[in-house]
């Protein structure tokens, strides 16, 4: 059984930053691609950044430059370093291992 759990969400004045943390459990970690998503509310899912099993990432036009995904196979864990944070980034956001398995979410929240 498969389960991955987020932290790290809060509260941040705009500009301030934040680093997620997904941790997985039950899963043979290291073969899988890892994402973000978030969802605000009223909005749907949307995708934020992935990271490859070897590494290599990918991010959403809408964070590339402030937002950077990391992992480390041998712990299970994969981070979200969100640094410049905007009110718009306001949303619960997911951990997922592609292509079945979601956390339950954290909660981030960007105002002054």
């Amino acid at each position: 059984q498969v389960q991955i759990e987020e932290s790290g969400g809060g509260l941040v004045q705009p500009g301030g930053s934040l680093r997620l943390t997904c941790a997985v459990s039950g899963s043979i970690f290291n073969v899988y691609t890892m994402g973000w998503y978030r969802q605000a509310p009223g909005k749907q899912r949307e995708f934020v950044a992935l990271i490859n099993s070897a590494g290599g990432p990918n991010y959403a036009d809408s964070v590339k430059g402030r937002f950077t995904i990391s992992r480390d196979n041998a712990k299970k864990m994969v981070w979200l370093q969100m640094d410049d944070l905007k009110p718009e980034d306001t949303a619960a956001y997911y951990c997922h291992q592609l292509p079945n398995y979601w956390g339950q979410g954290t909660q981030v929240t960007v105002s002054s």
